[in-house]
């Protein structure tokens, strides 16, 4: 046997985790975690953060604060892309043809990017609504610009607001009469 006192030892381990708060230790306890010992695996409990004399307080507090920075820097995310994702349903040009159409798909395709890029920021910080709300984001994006692509590709019928054509159709250069005033 060897000549250490357990009792000294086992006191110091008392003296630590009496220093802790139970609600400490239940917060910040983790698994269970495998040692080998003599070529054999044992389960040994994992050391909570709060429970070891080199862990201190200011750590865990801007731990806490960058979760929290990082939470609010999700939602601002997902508040961006939802803006931009409300503004295509108040467009304020008439997109048949042309660069207000090359307009109009190019901010469906923004705003497909706004909502992936939300939805990584949100899925990092585990905010599970803000992730929802992303993806919802993305599918409104790619629905709307297929909605004005797809006919134009001859995947979906056309209709009079959605041509079959990218471009607007020539003019013939000739003036049309308007009626004179008398």
């Amino acid at each position: 046997m060897s000549d250490r006192n357990w009792e000294a030892e086992m006191a110091k381990i008392d003296k630590q985790l009496a220093s802790v708060s139970d609600e400490a230790l239940l917060a910040e306890s983790k698994a269970v975690v495998p040692a080998k010992a003599g070529g054999r695996t044992v389960a040994a409990p994992a050391v909570p953060a709060a429970a070891r004399p080199s862990a201190s307080a200011s750590a865990s507090a801007s731990a806490s604060a960058a979760q929290v920075v990082g939470a609010w820097r999700g939602w601002v995310k997902v508040a961006i892309a939802v803006g931009a994702a409300a503004g295509l349903m108040f467009w304020p040009w008439p997109a048949p043809c042309g660069g207000s159409l090359l307009g109009f798909t190019a901010a469906t395709g923004a705003v497909a990017l706004l909502g992936l890029w939300s939805a990584f920021g949100t899925w990092r910080h585990r905010l599970g609504l803000a992730h929802v709300a992303s993806l919802l984001v993305v599918v409104w994006g790619l629905a709307l610009g297929a909605r004005e692509v797809l006919p134009r590709i001859g995947y979906a019928t056309p209709t009079s607001d959605r041509s079959e054509g990218w471009s607007c159709p020539a003019s013939s250069g000739i003036p049309s009469a308007a009626p004179v005033p008398r």
